[in-house]
C-alpha cells in the first residue's frame, strides 16, 4: 500500500511539473544540400532573382507542436523566423555555395512576360502550403509526424517561361524519446530531399 501512495505522489508531482513546463521550442532550420548540381548554373544561370516567399497556412507563427503524456503541450517555431525567411535566407545560402548569387526582389507577379524585366537570369519564388510536425508521446514512445507541402515557381529567362512544380511530403517515425534536437533534424532532412531533388531537375 505504501508503495502505491508513492508511486501516485510521484505521478501527480511529475504531472504537475510538465504543467508548470509547457514552451516553446526553437528549431534552427537550413537546408544543406547532400548532392553536387553540375549542371544547375548552365539550367538557371549565374544570378537568381528571390521574390517574397509567401507562407499560405492558418497559423504561421508555430511550425509544430509536441503533446506530452501529461502536462502542456509546447509548440515549434523557425529559426530564423518567419518560416518563409528561413526558408528563403537557407536556399540563398545554399545557391551561393554553387556559384549562383541571389538577389532579393521586392515582388513578382509570376507571368512569363514579367522575366524579360527582371535584373536576373532567373526567378525563383516558394509558395509555403503545408509546413507542420506533430509529436504525441505514449508510456511506448513518442510519434513524430511531419508534412510540407510547397509549390515553387521558377522563371527563366532564356527560356522565357515559368516552370512549377508541386511538392508533397510526409514522414513519420516512432522514438523512444522525442527531442526538439531530433525534430530539427527530420525536418532539415525533408527539406534537403525537397530541394536536393528540386536542384537536381528544376525543369
Amino acid at each position: 500500500m505504501k508503495s502505491l501512495r508513492v508511486l501516485w505522489i510521484l505521478l501527480v508531482a511529475f504531472s504537475l511539473f510538465n504543467c508548470a513546463s509547457g514552451r516553446n521550442y526553437i528549431l534552427y532550420l537550413k537546408y544543406q544540400p547532400d548532392r553536387d548540381f553540375p549542371s544547375l548554373r548552365g539550367q538557371i544561370g549565374s544570378t537568381v532573382a528571390i521574390a517574397p516567399f509567401k507562407d499560405t497556412r492558418t497559423y504561421t507563427t508555430y511550425i509544430g507542436i509536441h503533446t506530452p503524456i501529461l502536462g502542456l503541450s509546447g509548440y515549434y517555431k523557425s529559426d530564423p523566423f518567419p518560416l518563409e525567411r528561413a526558408i528563403e535566407d537557407s536556399i540563398s545560402q545554399a545557391l551561393a555555395h554553387y556559384g549562383v548569387k541571389a538577389v532579393p526582389i521586392a515582388d513578382w507577379n509570376g507571368k512569363p512576360e514579367s522575366l524579360k524585366d527582371i535584373a536576373a537570369d532567373s526567378i525563383l519564388m516558394i509558395q509555403i502550403n503545408k509546413f507542420w510536425t506533430e509529436g504525441r508521446a505514449t508510456p511506448f514512445g513518442t510519434t513524430i509526424k511531419t508534412s510540407i507541402q510547397l509549390v515553387i515557381h521558377l522563371g527563366v529567362k532564356k527560356e522565357n517561361e515559368v516552370f512549377t512544380r508541386n511538392v508533397d511530403i510526409e514522414k513519420e517515425i516512432t522514438v523512444a524519446r522525442s527531442t526538439p534536437q531530433r525534430v530539427e533534424g527530420m525536418i532539415n532532412g525533408m527539406l534537403a530531399d525537397i530541394l536536393d531533388h528540386y536542384f537536381s531537375h528544376p525543369y
